[in-house]
């Protein structure tokens, strides 16, 4: 690659593979699946034939192994077709990395196969009803029985919940703070797991959000992920790949935006003339096509820093992530306006993209949090 902005001739056949399929199963039938609130789990296991149930995870276990540039590229693409199933499909992406890197071989071979063919979708629990952005504080409790563990707590804006089979959990297993949580592997069938209400929510109706309900699990040893209190810093590590998912998401679905305003544009007239040839809508679109492309470069960026194991990888994550969630919503929104009243209504798409970039700005770190990531790189502050 002689730079970082550049695709290789394998990520531009992954784009344009990815780009495909979601323009044959997932944009046709988005609005219907927002508008029935429909989680479509068969178009998913296609997407996972594709080699999308694992993109990280490494081959042994049926994985991709891409890195997570390709993987920024594809999630991009996936978006293109509904937002909301590309980052469901990333959250899945996010537990299984976690499980190939810092399970055992016995976990990886138990959980990872069925992940990645998306036989069992996998849902990420941390988020409490009294912790989200303050994420060391959750109160989820993990007590040691004998050979067992018990877990007691309650989850919450978990995505894909009751429909997962796994969910990897992180509860509390010592004293106050980050070095007192482990991560657990939790099955759907594990007894005392039980599901809220699915939330009614602004977007992402596709796929269910429901809170996770844990009385009394008890799991065996085995299911602890990595050594105990080390279930923040697992945590963190997963969180910088879901950024960047979340983001290139948010990038997808941006990109279909601008692309179809343009095409509106072009259609419609005004006073005699073409919309498109108003200059003044022409510099918004070039704004909009301005912030697109500024936002994929930190992108590709964060995503290579990842790959190469820079130090600055979280903050970088962090950049990218605020950026690009924050420059997604803002050019969906633009090419509503630039639609008029047919923006507004449903059947022309662009208000449901809208509806599921605006919880891109608060998922995986709220852009608050994100801003506290980078200011506390800049400043050394612990």
């Amino acid at each position: 690659m002689s730079a970082v902005y550049d695709l290789t001739e394998e990520q531009r056949a992954i784009a344009d593979t990815v780009g495909a399929f979601a323009d044959e199963h997932l944009a046709p039938h988005a609005v219907d699946w927002d508008r029935d609130k429909h989680f479509p789990v068969d178009v998913l296991r296609k997407a996972a034939g594709l080699g999308l149930g694992g993109v990280y995870v490494r081959e042994d276990v049926g994985g991709s192994g891409l890195a997570r540039l390709d993987g920024v590229v594809a999630f991009e693409a996936l978006a293109t077709g509904c937002p909301s199933i590309a980052a469901y499909l990333s959250i899945h992406n996010m537990v299984a990395w976690t499980v190939d890197r810092h399970g055992d071989e016995d976990q990886r071979s138990r959980w990872l196969p069925r992940l990645c063919t998306a036989e069992h979708l996998a849902s990420y629990c941390l988020t409490e009803p009294g912790a989200g952005s303050d994420a060391a504080a959750i109160t989820t409790r993990a007590v040691r029985d004998g050979g067992h563990w018990v877990l007691d707590g309650v989850k919450q804006f978990i995505s894909g919940a009751g429909a997962a089979q796994v969910y990897l959990v992180m509860a509390r297993t010592g004293g106050p703070g980050p070095r007192g949580v482990s991560a657990f592997l939790v099955d759907r069938d594990d007894a005392g797991l039980s599901f809220g209400a699915d939330e009614r929510k602004m977007g992402w109706n596709a796929q269910p959000t429901r809170q996770v309900r844990l009385d009394g699990v008890r799991l065996p040893a085995d299911r602890l992920l990595g050594a105990e209190g080390g279930g923040f810093r697992i945590a963190m590590a997963g969180l910088d790949g879901g950024r960047l998912g979340i983001a290139a998401c948010s990038l997808g679905g941006a990109r279909t935006a601008l692309e179809r305003a343009l095409a509106h544009l072009g259609d419609r007239e005004a006073f005699g003339a073409r919309l498109l040839h108003a200059q003044a809508l022409q510099f918004r679109l070039a704004d909009m096509a301005t912030e697109l492309e500024a936002a994929r470069a930190l992108l590709h960026r964060a995503a290579a820093a990842v790959d190469r194991a820079d130090p600055r990888a979280p903050e970088l994550c962090a950049m990218a992530k605020r950026l690009a969630t924050d420059s997604g919503f803002e050019i969906a929104n633009q090419a509503l306006q630039l639609h008029g009243g047919y923006g507004y209504l449903a059947d022309y798409g662009i208000e449901k993209i809208v509806r599921d970039l605006r919880v891109h700005q608060i998922l995986e770190g709220t852009n608050e949090i994100m801003r506290v990531i980078v200011a506390r790189g800049l400043t050394g502050a612990a």
